[in-house]
Order: C-alpha cells, then sequence, then structure tokens
C-alpha cells in the first residue's frame, strides 16, 4: 500500500467514524420512534405510519432528481480544480431545482392525499399524507444542502444535522406528542417540525463553507450536472423503490401486517446501518482520486471501507439470525409473527454489506448510467416478485422478493466494478471477519436453544454473541490497516 493510499484511508476513517458515531445515535433514535408507536399506538398506526413516511422518501427522492451524488461529486471535482465559482454555481443550481420541486410535488401531494389513501386502502391516511406533503420541502432541501457540505471532504454537518440532530428532535417531539395523546397524527407532525428546523440548520452549515471560498461570481455547468444528476435521479429512486415499494404494494393488497413487516425491515435496516456513514465519507474523496487518476489508492481505499463495512455488521447480522423471535418480542408480542421476514431480510441484507460500496465506486467515477441500469433492473425484478408473492404468501413474500433483487443487483455490481478498477471487495480483514461472525453466530444459536426466553435470555445471548466475535477478532490479530487506522484515531481523538 502506497503512502498516498495511507493517507486517503486514514482521512476516510476520520470522517467514517464521525459519520458512525452519528449514524448509532441516529438509528437510535429512529428506532426509539418505531418501538414508541409500536408501544403507545399497535400495529395498524405503525403501518400508517410506515405508509406515509414511505411516500415522503420515495417522492424526497423524486424532488431531489439525483442532487444528492451529482452536488457532492461536482462540488469535490471544482474544489480540486480550484474553481469556486463553479462550487457556487453547482449548489445554486441544486438547491433551486430540488426546493422548486419538492414545493410542486408537496402541493400535488397535498391535493392527491384523499385519493392516494383510498389506493392503500386507509382513508384514515389522509391527514397523515399532507403532513408529509408539507414536511417534503424541508425535508429536500436539507438532503442537498447536506450533500453539498460533503463535497467539501467533511462530514461534520452532515453527521451533526443529519444523523443526530433531525432524529433526536423527531424523536423527543413524537414523544411528547405521543404522550400528550396525539396519537399516529403526533408522530406525523414531529416529522414536519424536525424536518423544517434540520433544514435551517444545514442551510447555515452550507452558508459557512460557501463564505470562506475565494472571489465572486457563479459559473454554471448545467448540462454537466443534469446529465449526471439525472441518470444519478432515476438510480435513486429505483434503490429507494427496492427499499418502500413493497411497504405501498403491501397497503394495495390491504395486507393486514404492513406494521409487523415494517418492524422486522427497520429491524434489519439497523445491522446495516454502517454502510450509510461510511459511503458518505467514502464518496467524495473516490470522486477526488478518480478524477485525478490515483487508481491504486481507489482500489486499496474500496477494499478497506468494504473490509469495515463488513467487520462492524457483523455481530448485528449473528443477533437477528440466532434471536429474531426475542428482538421482535421487544415491539410487542404480535410483532414476532415477522420472525422469518427478518431473518429473509437480512440474508439480503448481509450480501449488500458483503459487496461494501460498489454502488457508491459506480456513482463517483462517472458510471452513473451503468449504476442506473442495475438499480431499475433490480427494481423491476423486485415488482414483478412482489405482484406474484405478495398475494399468495403475503409478507413473506415480499421479504423474499426483496432479499433476492437485492442480492442480485449487488451481485452484478460487484462484477462491473471489477471491471472498472481491476478488484474485488475481498481482504484479509473481511476473512478474518467472517471467521469471527460465523463462531459468533454458532454460538448464538446454541444460547438460544438452551436459555429461557425473555429479556433476560436476550441480552446473556447479544453479550456472548459480542464477546465471541471480538475475541475471536483479535486471536485473529489486526492487520496492518487496522493499526493505523486505530493510530489515526487515537490521534485524532487526543487531537480534539
Amino acid at each position: 500500500m502506497t503512502v498516498g493510499a495511507d493517507r486517503q484511508i486514514r482521512g476516510i476513517a476520520r470522517g467514517g467514524v464521525l459519520n458512525l458515531a452519528g449514524a448509532i445515535l441516529g438509528q437510535a433514535a429512529v428506532f426509539g420512534v418505531l418501538l414508541l408507536l409500536a408501544r403507545v399506538l399497535g400495529e395498524d398506526e405503525v403501518g400508517r405510519y410506515a405508509q406515509g413516511y414511505a411516500v415522503l422518501t420515495l417522492l424526497g427522492l423524486l424532488a431531489l432528481s439525483g442532487f444528492r451524488a451529482g452536488v457532492t461529486r461536482f462540488v469535490a471535482v471544482h474544489l480540486a480544480d480550484d474553481d469556486p465559482a463553479a462550487v457556487r454555481g453547482t449548489v445554486r443550481l441544486a438547491l433551486l431545482v430540488s426546493g422548486g420541486s419538492a414545493a410542486l410535488l408537496g402541493v400535488a401531494l397535498a391535493l392527491a392525499a384523499p385519493w392516494l389513501a383510498e389506493r392503500l386502502h386507509d382513508p384514515a391516511l389522509t391527514g397523515g399524507l399532507r403532513l408529509m406533503a408539507l414536511t417534503l420541502p424541508a425535508s429536500t432541501v436539507m438532503e442537498a444542502a447536506l450533500a453539498a457540505t460533503r463535497g467539501w471532504r467533511s462530514q461534520k454537518a452532515f453527521t451533526l444535522v443529519g444523523q443526530i440532530y433531525e432524529p433526536a428532535c423527531r424523536l423527543v417531539i413524537t414523544a411528547a406528542l405521543l404522550l400528550a395523546g396525539f396519537g399516529v397524527g403526533g408522530a406525523f407532525t414531529a416529522l414536519v417540525v424536525s424536518a423544517w428546523s434540520a433544514a435551517v440548520l444545514a442551510l447555515l452549515a452550507l452558508r459557512k463553507r460557501l463564505a470562506a471560498l475565494t472571489g465572486d461570481g457563479h459559473t454554471y455547468a448545467p448540462r454537466q450536472l443534469f446529465s449526471f444528476s439525472t441518470v444519478s435521479w432515476v438510480s435513486s429512486l429505483a434503490s429507494t423503490g427496492l427499499i418502500w415499494l413493497d411497504t405501498l404494494l403491501l397497503g394495495f393488497f390491504a395486507s393486514p401486517d404492513i406494521g409487523v413487516y415494517n418492524v422486522s425491515t427497520r429491524l434489519v435496516t439497523v445491522a446495516v446501518f454502517v454502510l450509510a456513514p461510511l459511503n458518505a465519507a467514502f464518496a467524495p474523496y473516490l470522486a477526488d482520486l478518480y478524477h485525478r487518476g490515483e487508481l491504486d489508492q481507489v482500489r486499496a481505499s474500496y477494499r478497506a471501507v468494504t473490509g469495515w463495512v463488513i467487520r462492524l455488521s457483523l455481530p448485528a447480522f449473528a443477533a437477528l439470525l440466532a434471536f429474531p423471535d426475542e428482538l421482535l418480542t421487544l415491539f410487542g408480542n404480535a410483532y414476532a409473527a415477522g420472525a422469518a421476514v427478518t431473518v429473509i431480510l437480512a440474508v439480503g441484507q448481509l450480501v449488500n454489506a458483503a459487496t461494501g460500496p460498489c454502488g457508491t465506486v459506480l456513482n463517483m467515477s462517472g458510471q452513473v448510467a451503468l449504476n442506473m441500469a442495475d438499480n431499475v433492473a433490480a427494481l423491476v425484478l423486485n415488482v414483478l416478485l412482489n405482484l406474484v408473492l405478495i398475494p399468495e404468501y403475503g409478507i413473506v413474500g415480499a421479504a423474499v422478493a426483496w432479499a433476492a433483487s437485492l442480492t442480485v443487483v449487488n451481485l452484478a455490481r460487484v462484477i462491473q466494478v471489477r471491471r472498472l478498477i481491476a478488484t474485488l471487495p475481498a481482504s484479509r480483514g473481511m476473512a478474518k471477519g467472517l471467521l469471527a461472525g460465523v463462531a459468533a453466530l454458532a454460538v448464538g444459536l446454541v444460547l438460544e436453544a438452551v436459555l429461557p426466553s425473555g429479556p433476560a435470555g436476550l441480552i446473556v445471548g447479544l453479550v456472548a454473541i459480542a464477546g465471541v466475535y471480538a475475541g475471536t477478532v483479535l486471536a485473529l490479530g489486526l492487520g496492518r490497516e487496522d493499526r493505523m487506522v486505530l493510530r489515526a484515531l487515537r490521534r485524532g481523538a487526543r487531537a480534539s
């Protein structure tokens, strides 16, 4: 590994750890919201909230028009080229187009809310959809502004505002309104308040970055930005549709188990939450390295990030596969019916973790059309499988469709990345993590069979899984890259 690659990996590690800390807090807050809804309101309201949030997420991606990836990439590229006017022009275009699109879509959603609620077999969802229409412009502007700040290869605003403040604010307001008796409408209102306040903070953080640039004026390159972002937009819509469309299809088929399915999916998402923060730290470095033709450093960074993702995720996957019933029961006894769904989804997400940030490699190296084709193909496969499987198998069929689609698209991306930069995500660190994960899972399965059911048994099992995993990793030995990263993080902690 070269000196340059060492420096890039240390930089990604510092940003990734900041993002990871934020993601832990953010996921804890989102998990807390879901736990509150499940415990206070019950399955129907959880399902109603899930469908409203799915609509918000899909329309948010539609409004962003692909600028989340595009603005990060081109801000990083223009900074590398020392072109502050182009940076300002890129940011202005992204905010105006995405914010304007979100406002128009918000109005359309507010008007169409009664019709859409009827199609989802839940007229009581109308009020929630109108609140999501009010949330949409704020959440979109927040995403675009935070994506722009990441172009400076800094994760501070993204972490503090997007991963810590917004989820924590949502949790606090949700808890207060639920305790005051406002029901699921209070949970929707919490989304409105947290999104608008976070949007203000995101814009202030971006303004500070822009103010530090030298010179005046704006240089616009709309064709370059829009050509990249349009393809990225379709790609993002397809990938997000892969996550949320099954929830809406269950509603269209009038499934009574949407709440159970949503709890299962959110629980599994926790296991792979490290992928998003590490991707966010990796993306601007990759855009800069690939733009300068430093392919050796691109390859080293890709393998390193993939190794971190799989090693940090494996203990959670072992817990999900060994104790699905016990984990779901935390939300209420009725949610244990989603145990099979949890296991199926966990297998799909394990493949997602093991293939690493392959989609980010394609996007940040300019191969957005290829990544778009992958995502659209996966979405089509997912829809077709859902249409076949949901009527017969309900939420289990939806889980199979989702896991199969996710597996296919990630394996395709690995092959494409191999052709693009001549490397695979496998590394010694990943192999050691997999061995430790197998050992932890074996212990977890044994304990699940012999321990009494209930919180005490679950706590013992989780502690044992974590202990066996950590002990096995240490016994196999830390690699040079691991020691280098740990030293960099210790120096950063002392400096702060």
